[in-house]
């Protein structure tokens, strides 16, 4: 069984409800034990800024901050495209703490020779 689990996420709050089932998939590989990051693309970039991750998605559904702050606490990574980061001129600096940028090879060192489950939203 793997113990990493990779979340490429290419979408932002352009599209909540995306958004908000790749950190509930997150969370749910967290409460098992596995580690887990998130490899942000696009305008997903942005969910690292402070403040950002905050939506709910549809009615019945959690708040983003709730779950992504569950996301946090638990242990959750968020590496960041750093040619999307780029794109945004988005500071790293203001990252959120569990943030940081890295493109693929980052990726892939994180995961290791053992590889892990992949999931994308």
């Amino acid at each position: 069984m793997a113990d990493k689990v990779l979340i490429n996420l290419a979408t932002g709050l352009e599209d909540p409800e995306r958004v908000t089932v790749a950190f509930l998939v997150a969370g749910a590989a967290l409460d098992r034990g596995r580690e887990v990051a998130m490899f942000l693309t696009k305008e997903a970039v942005r969910l690292a800024v402070p403040g950002h991750a905050v939506a709910v998605a549809c009615e019945g559904c959690p708040p983003l901050e709730r779950i992504f702050e569950q996301f946090t606490q638990n242990g959750g990574e968020l590496i960041a495209c750093p040619f999307c980061v780029n794109a945004r001129r988005i500071d790293p600096d203001d990252f959120v703490p569990n943030a940081r940028v890295g493109g693929a090879t980052p990726m892939f060192d994180w995961l290791g020779d053992e590889g892990g489950q992949v999931f994308s939203y």
